[in-house]
């Protein structure tokens, strides 16, 4: 089984190229899913959560998160600094 190669790292400053978020702002890849072909960046892509009552949130109520977006949406801007190996 081949791994996907993906455009997209981990630490990646990205802009969306299409969709709700398309060209406003730059965001750091905080995740990526290569099975799915998604990744998880920060201040893009918020979906409302609802959340039950609990200890930890004793009103319960909607939450904003960020979900992830598809992987060809994005365009990379900054690359993120490759370790040097030892």
């Amino acid at each position: 089984m081949n791994k996907p190669k993906l455009h997209v790292r981990r630490g990646d400053i990205v802009r969306a190229i299409s969709g709700a978020d398309a060209g406003k702002k730059t965001g750091k890849v905080l995740k990526v899913y290569p099975k799915t072909q998604r990744a998880l960046v920060e201040g893009f892509h918020f979906v409302s959560k609802a959340l039950k009552k609990s200890n930890d949130n004793p009103n319960g109520g909607i939450v904003k998160r960020e979900a992830p977006i598809a992987i060809s949406n994005l365009a990379v801007v900054t690359p993120a600094a490759k370790k040097e190996k030892e």
